[in-house]
């Protein structure tokens, strides 16, 4: 596979300036730096104290949010602050320039007027507006950087949300564009969707208005806001917060503003009469209850139970209301069509207020589409990727039978129970059966179908997030049995190992189909990835079978187990061929001791890692504690033990990390594994660094036989440490006991510290420890716990 190539050289951004150190500007700032790009965050200068004080308030609260805007805390120190009266010199030598004050027009024109002549001849500069004209802001800017200027919005909190919308101006070069969003997908890991300069852009355009359509619904058929909640989230396949969770962590002020923009700038809106704030959300906002951050809004805590706003009462209530039983049954329908139909036709006052969401949505959406998108896949992926929807409005309709339900929108505007009477577009009713197909996705601005992005950058997502209907190459498969696939895609002789189980865990058809494959891949290619076609990596290693062998006294059939699970890591380290790991999302026990023990580890950068088998009352036995030990003793020799102080409180206290940063910060990754920054990316970039391996004549690491380790001193100070946590209470007795057994295993048993070990001593040890621990009767009570309930027992 040869890598994509474009004619023109790709903008290269060493430096960025972020303008503005509010809660989007910050964040954008934290992550700029995340990807390693030098960041400038400028704010006004402070009246007292030193004059960058707002903007080293603002990073050092960084640290403090959650979710963690900085994959890796320490990265904070690396953010530069900066004020606009001493440091604009900054400026000379910065690549790209990200704009995100207060969302005021007067107050944007006056700071671009103040940094013009400051700013390179080359730099990018771009608006994080979230509403504003783009085009407006262009025409405070000197003729000679128009053409560099562009809408770049962001959306909360930048880190972890996919989206970005990029809205050029009349006079945007299509170079600035190109390289732009090139560097937004790939260094940033940014899902790039291009907006027409109107109101609200797409994103909080459609999804704003969906909003409004739950508010004003949820008036009309007198339904409480937890209510509501359990209507809106999981069970349409969007996110737990649902509607009102989402504007109160939002904040009700923000939300206000957002619709205050809509009604300010689309006075021509046929739906402009529904763009006002309902009395209880304005009544809300003057009581200063703004949602999460002043720690009241639709919900609040009181105690330790969740209380809900009753508009009738005046006050809170207990939160409790759910769907009702009808509205469950007809939820759980697989078959779109028919789930729409049962709702249009159901008395349900729940089932009546989810159609009338919908129908309006759809209605609002197709009317729109010609004016704020190029594409009905736009809309889609900018409602997905910015509010967390499994399917975008247009693939929602189209899934439920687009005639049926056009058919019904019409009857709805002619019965006047619509929001708008606005008409349906005469594209929706021409005989379509979507706007999503084999040619591309609709463009009601040039009435044809249009096919994906041809940019250069988009070769590197071998399988990119599918819009609804469409399919990729599944590749070539070479060998498979029931854990797992090894397949080819293309003819570069990378062979790709998938696992078939639920939740990607690992079973014994896993462990013995990944040593079959690695056989297979030596005769056959030239180097492997482990990589699975959605997340997680993989949870684990399967407790179920695990516990059934336990329960029903077959020790010796667990044992065997554990050692097919250690021969596997083995096995995938001293294949004969490069084995690279490609990790998104969750690896947990055996699924982390896996990349572990691959030649190279290519991780998505939200990847959480972790050897979580003391929360289940177990040490990892997939030869972990071995590995770790062996990776000690190559970093300090002389003092494995200094090595092993960091990894031991991670394994024994079972910690995940929050990014594939911090699992190297922790040791859980190496400093030569590889971080990618967009999950799409992912295979790509694990088979180029599998193929550079394999080019460059890799060899498997010898067997160590000579491997120093810390011995019964090393494992005595750490006791010392947990007698300490015990007695205030921070450990129980079987927490101690895991412990101390996590501790035997890393310092090589009871030998004298500095003693020399092969790595079978080590494994043996892992099992012995894995073995006697599963037979306690606590830690087996701690595995049914975790299987029952999905969380740890503290025993």
């Amino acid at each position: 596979m040869t890598a994509p190539s474009s004619s023109k050289p790709a903008l290269r951004i060493r430096k960025a300036a972020v303008l503005g150190a509010g809660v989007m500007g910050a964040q954008i700032a934290a992550h700029l730096t995340n990807a390693n790009v030098e960041t400038v965050l400028f704010d006004l200068p402070a009246k007292e104290g030193p004059k960058s004080g707002i903007a080293i308030k603002a990073i050092e609260n960084l640290k403090k949010l959650s979710p963690a805007p900085l994959a890796d805390s320490t990265r904070a120190a690396a953010i530069i602050p900066a004020n606009y009266e001493e440091d604009l010199e900054h400026l000379k030598d910065v690549d790209l320039v990200i704009e995100a004050i207060a969302e005021r027009m007067d107050w944007k024109l006056d700071l671009y007027k103040k940094i013009a002549p400051h700013v390179s001849k080359t730099a990018i500069l771009a608006s994080n507006t979230s509403g504003l004209s783009i085009n407006g802001l262009a025409e405070a800017l000197p003729e000679d950087m128009r053409h560099r200027f562009t809408g770049v919005h962001f959306f909360n909190p930048p880190r972890y949300m996919h989206l970005v919308e990029l809205i050029p101006t009349r006079l945007t070069d299509k170079n600035v564009l190109e390289g732009l969003e090139a560097f937004l997908t790939t260094t940033v890991g940014k899902g790039v969707v291009y907006a027409k300069d109107t109101p609200n852009f797409i994103g909080n355009r459609i999804g704003v208005f969906s909003m409004l359509a739950t508010m004003y619904h949820t008036e009309q058929f007198k339904l409480g806001f937890d209510t509501v909640d359990a209507l809106t989230g999981p069970a349409v396949g969007r996110p737990k917060s649902a509607t009102y969770r989402t504007a109160d962590v939002v904040g009700l002020d923000t939300m206000a503003h957002v619709i205050k923009t809509m009604n300010d700038t689309l006075p021509d809106d046929p739906w402009h009469d529904y763009f006002k704030a309902p009395a209880w959300l304005s009544g809300l906002i003057e009581q200063g209850a703004l949602g999460q951050k002043t720690g009241a809004g639709f919900y609040k805590k009181a105690g330790k139970d969740i209380v809900v706003l009753d508009v009738a009462k005046r006050d809170y209530r207990a939160s409790e209301q759910k769907a009702s039983d009808d509205v469950v049954a007809i939820l759980a329908i697989k078959d779109p069509a028919e789930k729409f139909g049962k709702l249009r036709a159901s008395n349900d006052p729940q089932a009546q207020f989810l159609w009338a969401t919908f129908r309006d949505l759809f209605h609002y959406t197709a009317y729109h589409l010609a004016d704020i998108a190029d594409t009905a896949r736009d809309v889609d992926f900018a409602i997905r990727w910015g509010y967390g929807w499994k399917l975008g409005p247009f693939e929602t309709w189209q899934a439920a039978g687009w005639q049926q339900v056009a058919t019904w929108i019409q009857e709805d505007i002619d019965a006047g129970k619509t929001m708008s009477k606005a008409p349906l577009p005469k594209w929706v009713t021409d005989g379509r059966t979507g706007v999503h197909g084999k040619s591309g996705s609709y463009s009601a601005a040039s009435n044809t179908d249009k096919p994906r992005s041809q940019h250069p950058v988009y070769k590197r997502q071998l399988f990119p997030d599918p819009i609804l209907g469409e399919k990729f190459d599944q590749g070539t498969t070479v060998w498979e049995n029931d854990g797992v696939r090894l397949w080819t895609l293309g003819d570069d002789g990378v062979g790709i190992i998938s696992f078939k189980t639920k939740m990607n865990t690992v079973n014994d058809f896993v462990l013995d189909g990944i040593q079959h494959a690695i056989g297979i891949a030596e005769e056959q290619l030239k180097a492997v990835v482990i990589w699975q076609t959605g997340e997680p990596f993989s949870a684990g290693a399967d407790l179920k079978g695990a516990l059934g062998l336990l329960q029903a006294g077959k020790i010796d059939d667990f044992r065997k187990m554990v050692e097919n699970f250690q021969r596997t890591s083995m096995r995938i380290k001293h294949s004969l061929v490069p084995v690279v790991s490609a990790v998104r999302g969750l690896a947990l026990g055996g699924g982390c001791e896996f990349q572990m023990h691959s030649a190279r580890t290519v991780a998505a950068l939200e990847s959480y890692i972790g050897l979580v088998e003391a929360g289940v009352g177990l040490l990892p036995a997939g030869g972990g504690l071995h590995e770790l030990a062996v990776r000690a003793a190559q970093s300090n020799p002389t003092d494995p033990f200094e090595a092993l102080k960091k990894i031991f409180e991670t394994v024994a206290m079972a910690k995940v990390s929050g990014s594939a940063l911090e699992a190297k910060q922790s040791g859980i990754l190496r400093d030569s594994d590889v971080v990618v920054f967009n999950a799409y990316e992912l295979l790509y970039v694990a088979k180029q660094v599998a193929i550079s391996l394999a080019e460059s004549g890799w060899r498997a690491p010898l067997y160590a036989r000579n491997i120093p380790v810390a011995g019964d001193v090393g494992t005595a100070t750490f006791r010392a440490s947990l007698a300490n946590l015990q007695a205030g209470y921070f450990a129980s007795e079987h927490d101690v006991e895991i412990a101390t057994r996590i501790a035997d295993t890393l310092c090589g048993g009871v030998i004298e510290r500095g003693s020399l070990v092969d790595e079978e001593w080590l494994l043996d040890l892992e099992r012995k420890h894995f073995v006697e621990l599963a037979q306690t009767e606590k830690t087996q009570a701690r595995i049914a716990h975790t299987m029952t309930t999905g969380k740890p027992l503290r025993n």
